[in-house]
């Protein structure tokens, strides 16, 4: 099959033919219909993930059942399927609790074993971690759910509890960005977006956004305190930086709530954040990580009823050798654009 191969941190990926994968026991192969590029794959090509090498990234998919493991009885060859980029074993305490997004024996594709910039992939612990992708919704929206959308749901509903008439400030407008505007709104939130792209916050705009901030020299969250009278009730750092999660921060009014969805690399042992004023304003951090795919059902429930339209994020779809280029350059400005990269693996 092909596939996006790294072969060395931080050098251009080359696609190239590689041995098509077999199914795990418990586990299935899917042909990859459809499938993200995510901030969180270039943190493994930057090598802030620990990844053996060579290695074939990619975390967010969609496809077709193509073969099925020992042990499998649920799900079946010619299944459209998608899956959460946290699979829990199945097996131990946490996932008995509905909380696979933290099993200690979890198996994420793209980071501890091949990933979906392929034609095929393996996946793990089928029963514990398939969704059946319903037929009205597309492969390009069911892969587009798996890492970025559905952290921010969870992140909005199940952790910080979001409620109607809030007020939610989204730094950063790329993919979880643009997810958490969408559902935002769709809670009746009033949602406030901030960003350096302007033609991303256009679209937050459209998704949802009543208020824009445009992103110079200036922090956020100064515009944000303006904007809401003295600080909106929940803030997502959606990027993955000292700035923006100090700018999601100080952008909470007294006692609100912090979601981190963006991965913060280390920067001289721990990234350094406002706990300061954590503690004196009181407010709550959280961390979103996934979510289990038992929580899918109600996603997928407000996209039957168009109250969330994934696809709408969708900014370009590309094959695997565009995928391959676009990769290293995931960070610099000038390759910047609103929405998200989907990638056909039979698209050239």
């Amino acid at each position: 099959m092909r596939a996006v191969v790294i072969d060395a941190i931080g050098v251009e990926p080359q696609v190239r033919e590689v041995p098509a994968p077999q199914p795990p026991a418990g586990g299935v192969v899917v042909d990859v219909s459809a499938t993200g590029l995510c901030r969180s794959d270039w943190h493994a090509w930057a090598g802030h993930d620990q990844i053996q090498l060579p290695h074939i990234p990619g975390h967010e998919l969609a496809g077709t059942i193509s073969a099925v493991g020992e042990g499998v009885r649920s799900w079946r060859v010619g299944q459209r399927v998608t899956v959460p980029f946290v699979c829990g074993c199945g097996a131990c305490t946490w996932c008995s609790r509905g909380d696979p997004q933290v099993c200690p024996h979890q198996q994420q594709p793209g980071f501890t074993h091949f990933g979906s910039f392929a034609e095929q992939v393996a996946l793990h612990a089928a029963e514990a971690n398939l969704v059946a992708v319903p037929d009205d919704v597309s492969d390009i929206a069911a892969a587009s759910l798996g890492c970025r959308f559905a952290t921010a749901y969870r992140g909005l509903t199940s952790r910080a509890r979001l409620s109607a008439g809030e007020t939610l400030a989204v730094i950063g407008a790329g993919g979880v960005g643009l997810s958490a505007v969408m559902i935002g709104h769709a809670l009746g939130a009033r949602v406030i977006a901030a960003d350096r792209n302007p033609a991303a916050l256009r679209l937050a705009a459209r998704l949802g956004a009543e208020e824009t901030v445009l992103v110079t020299e200036e922090p956020a969250a100064g515009a944000i305190a303006e904007l809401t009278g003295g600080g909106a009730d929940v803030a997502v750092d959606a990027v993955g930086s000292e700035q923006t999660c100090t700018d999601a921060m100080m952008s909470l009014r007294r006692r609100g709530r912090h979601v981190q969805i963006g991965l913060l690399p280390p920067v001289e042992g721990h990234p350094r954040v406002p706990m300061d004023r954590v503690i004196a304003w009181e407010l709550d951090l959280f961390g979103s990580h996934g979510m289990a795919a038992g929580e899918y059902p109600e996603m997928l429930k407000l996209i039957a009823q168009g109250r969330l339209d994934p696809q709408q994020l969708v900014g370009r779809t590309v094959g695997l050798a565009e995928a391959a280029r676009l990769l290293p350059r995931m960070d610099q400005p000038a390759d910047a654009q609103a929405g998200v990269t989907m990638i056909r693996p039979t698209q050239l």
